[in-house]
C-alpha cells in the first residue's frame, strides 16, 4: 500500500509580507494569512483526511488551528518539519538569508543547520509514516524545506535544483510514499 501526502505551506505571515526569513523563530500569521488558512480549510476540511501533521513552529500551527478549528482530523505536532534553522540569521532580512542558498546546502547557517540537514530530517519524518497511515491521506503543512525533504525523499529531487529553482505558491502539492 501507500500512503498519500498532500503538502501545504503555512499562510502567508508578517514577517513574510516584511521581506524577513523567519527561520526557526514563531513568526505570525498577518491579515491575509489568516483569510489564507479559512481558505485551506475549505480546501482540505472534506478531503478524507486521516490526521493532519504540521510544523511545531507558531506559523504553522496558526494556520492549522485556524483551518481545522472544531474540525475532528487529529493534528499532530512534529519538529522534523520545522524550516531550515538560519541561526544567528534567523529573523534577518530575506535577501540576505536567500541571496544564495547554494552557499548552505552542505555547508550549515552560522549556528544553525544546512539545507542538507533540514531536508533529511524530514526524509526521517517520512521513515517514521509507516505502518501507522499505510494506505491512508494525510495533510502535512509547513515550510519550504518541508517541500524540498517531500521532493527529495519521494520525488527524488536534486537539492541544487531545488535551491536554485524560484518559488511558486501553489494550493498544495500531491506526493504517494510508496
Amino acid at each position: 500500500m501507500a500512503i498519500q501526502i498532500v503538502f501545504e505551506t503555512h499562510c502567508t505571515t508578517e514577517d513574510n509580507e516584511k521581506g524577513v526569513a523567519t527561520g526557526w523563530l514563531p513568526g505570525r500569521l498577518s491579515a491575509t494569512g489568516r483569510e489564507q488558512a479559512v481558505a485551506l480549510g475549505r480546501r482540505r476540511r472534506h478531503d478524507d483526511l486521516a490526521s493532519v501533521f504540521t510544523s511545531d513552529l507558531g506559523r504553522a500551527r496558526e494556520t492549522v488551528d485556524i483551518a481545522f478549528s472544531g474540525s475532528p482530523v487529529p493534528i499532530l505536532h512534529d519538529w522534523r518539519l520545522r524550516e531550515c534553522d538560519y541561526g544567528e540569521l534567523n529573523g534577518a532580512p530575506s535577501a540576505e538569508v536567500h541571496g544564495d542558498r547554494s552557499v548552505y546546502l552542505d555547508r550549515a547557517y552560522p549556528s544553525g543547520e544546512s539545507w542538507d540537514d533540514a531536508t533529511e530530517r524530514v526524509g526521517r519524518f517520512l521513515a517514521d509514516l509507516r505502518p501507522r497511515w499505510d494506505g491512508l491521506r494525510i495533510l502535512v503543512v509547513g515550510h519550504v524545506a518541508t517541500r524540498w525533504g517531500l521532493e527529495r525523499s519521494i520525488s527524488g529531487s536534486d537539492l541544487r535544483d531545488l535551491a536554485t529553482s524560484e518559488f511558486a505558491w501553489q494550493e498544495g502539492w500531491e506526493y504517494t510514499l510508496g
